[in-house]
């Protein structure tokens, strides 16, 4: 195992026992869900589902239901977000 400082190796230990798991099942669970947060697809066993036609329109049909919060024409914000 690689050699770790002691900060990391005590903070490993009271996770591992906090969790009733061994010090390695610990770290590999911390650097999963870690990865996992990063977006990262390291997880083989669950792999990410491509959204069907159908779930795409829904997320459309649900973002034109939100309320327009700025009336201008998107011309006139764009040209306000760039202006010197």
């Amino acid at each position: 195992m690689t050699d770790l400082p002691l900060e990391i190796t005590r903070l490993a230990e009271r996770l591992a026992a906090a969790q009733g798991i061994s010090v390695e099942e610990a770290i590999k669970r911390a650097i999963e869900a870690s990865a996992t947060a990063a977006g990262l697809a390291g997880d083989t066993q669950h792999p990410r589902r491509r959204m069907t036609v159908d779930e795409m329109l829904a997320v459309g049909a649900e973002i034109a239901a939100l309320p327009v919060l700025d009336p201008r024409p998107a011309t006139q914000i764009m040209d306000d977000i760039n202006a010197p």
